[in-house]
């Protein structure tokens, strides 16, 4: 169990009832703006995947998937709970036969048995994760900004509806989201570790969006971790906003224009994973089989967390605790669902 925060006195607004009430106006609210904005359709997802496939996320490359065993599979008896669709998506918009400028998006549920669970992580994930198809010309960072700009548009929306349907909930969001790199923010601040500079930034800025996150900065030291797989290092990031309620740089989304043949031969061999390049889908980014897309995934309980101003994700999701969470959270009044 990580470390719990409890805000000086901190008492939920809503009630169970109400909280649930409100958690599906702001996902219906979300999902609205989200897919008017990105022209998205929604479509059916996997809940798990076979490893061979090589369409599982590799994360950071030291979490163990939660995998099982099938009947009546013949050799391929094993399957795995998915960690994201970062992959899938990429793929399956090529399968369903999807043009330029047309995505997808969908709801995922993952399950993440190595998480430290606290205030905003838990061991089950549930996000809206997103896929678009973009021409080869968008291959940029200003095409990358725009389209955050877009997200970072719906997020301020959704904040502004919800204010307007509940009198305790003021919008906090600022009007412009900050960009810089992990380079430029390590060099900002170089004698804080990356989290610390995350934490800085964004109480600084309000919000944020740390480009360039998985490789190797100046000091030796990475950001964050990516696996190497499904985001181009060089043109990707996350989307932090500050969350005043628990005092911390609070992660919404992480996202990125995917890898291309060249970067993800770089990506592989820097992490010295190249074995995946046999794998079904690495080969088919290598051989130029798959589209050229533009993808990440979005928080769904810890967006729900931030609208309805919540202390623990566990008041906006079911999932499993640590008895000590649990009685801490007795001890506060806290209801968890």
């Amino acid at each position: 169990m990580g470390e719990i925060i409890i805000p000086q006195g901190y008492k939920s607004a809503l009630n169970l009832h109400d909280t649930q009430v409100a958690i599906k106006t702001v996902k219906d609210y979300f999902q609205h703006e989200l897919t008017h904005r990105l022209h998205l359709l929604r479509v059916t997802a996997p809940l798990f995947v076979q490893p061979e496939t090589g369409l599982n996320d590799n994360l950071n490359g030291v979490e163990h998937p939660v995998s099982f065993e099938l009947k009546d599979q013949g050799t391929k008896k094993t399957a795995e709970i998915v960690q994201s669709l970062a992959k899938w998506k990429r793929y399956a918009l090529h399968k369903y036969g999807f043009s330029e400028g047309e995505g997808i998006y969908t709801d995922m549920n993952a399950i993440r048995q190595d998480e430290v669970t606290d205030n905003i992580h838990s061991v089950y994930v549930d996000q809206w994760d997103w896929e678009k198809i973009m021409s080869p010309e968008e291959r940029n960072l200003d095409f990358l900004k725009s389209t955050v700009k877009d997200i970072y548009e719906a997020l301020k929306n959704t904040e502004k509806h919800m204010a307007d349907q509940y009198d305790y909930i003021e919008t906090i969001l600022p009007d412009e989201i900050f960009f810089i790199t992990s380079q430029e923010l390590e060099d900002r601040y170089p004698d804080l570790t990356p989290k610390e500079r995350e934490y800085t930034i964004t109480k600084e800025k309000g919000a944020v969006f740390i480009m360039q996150i998985g490789g190797v900065l100046a000091s030796g030291e990475r950001q964050d971790g990516r696996s190497p797989d499904y985001d181009d290092w060089s043109l990707n990031g996350d989307l932090i906003v500050y969350y005043p309620v628990l005092d911390i740089a609070l992660e919404l989304s992480s996202m990125g224009i995917r890898v291309n043949a060249d970067a993800l031969r770089t990506q592989l061999k820097e992490c010295g994973c190249q074995s995946r390049a046999k794998l079904p889908f690495q080969k088919s980014i290598l051989n130029g089989t798959l589209p050229q897309t533009i993808g990440g995934g979005i928080g769904q309980s810890r967006i729900c967390m931030f609208f309805l101003r919540k202390a623990h994700i566990g008041e906006v999701q079911c999932s499993v605790w640590p008895m000590e969470t649990r009685e801490v959270m007795d001890v506060m009044n806290i209801q968890l669902l």
